[in-house]
């Protein structure tokens, strides 16, 4: 009894954790990386974050507010600026950019600036959980285009 009991358990848990699993990329040295697909991740979380502000507005002003799907969208709103954030810090500043090895001062400042960057994209997904400033979202694109730009650009 014990043992269907313990398997009935496991299955369970894998049914909820193995879909989760697909969503994140792990951080052991697999060398698998698809960073193309992980900027396009990043500005469809914008595009959704963008997309759940304004619905946030529009539903706030009905003169009888529809209070469950506005906590619909700013639980959307919230979990795409979260993920957006794991993006930036798991993938990016964990796994991608690498400080520079010796004294290659075009490196180092090329390194200084994509960690600002990313910086600059969990600080303005946190942001755009806290309020519905488009004007987070717009500095979103910005800092992930300029993060793309330098990222992909070789040293020289």
């Amino acid at each position: 009894m014990k043992m269907k009991t313990f398997a009935i358990a496991i299955l369970g848990a894998l049914t909820f954790a193995l879909p989760l699993s697909f969503l994140a990329h792990c951080q052991i040295p697999c060398g698998i990386f698809d960073d193309g697909a992980r900027f396009a991740l990043m500005l469809e979380h914008v595009d959704t974050i963008e997309k759940s502000m304004k619905q946030i507005e529009e539903l706030g002003r009905a003169e009888k507010p529809n209070w469950n799907q506005i906590v619909r969208w700013v639980n959307n709103k919230e979990d795409h600026a979260d993920q957006l954030s794991e993006i930036a810090t798991h993938y990016f500043m964990a796994q991608r950019v690498k400080p520079p090895k010796g004294a290659d001062a075009a490196a180092q400042e090329k390194y200084v600036k994509e960690i600002t960057l990313l910086h600059g994209i969990v600080v303005s997904a946190m942001k755009a959980k806290q309020t519905t400033d488009l004007q987070h979202c717009a500095n979103l694109r910005k800092n992930i285009e300029a993060f793309k730009k330098s990222y992909l650009t070789k040293p020289s």
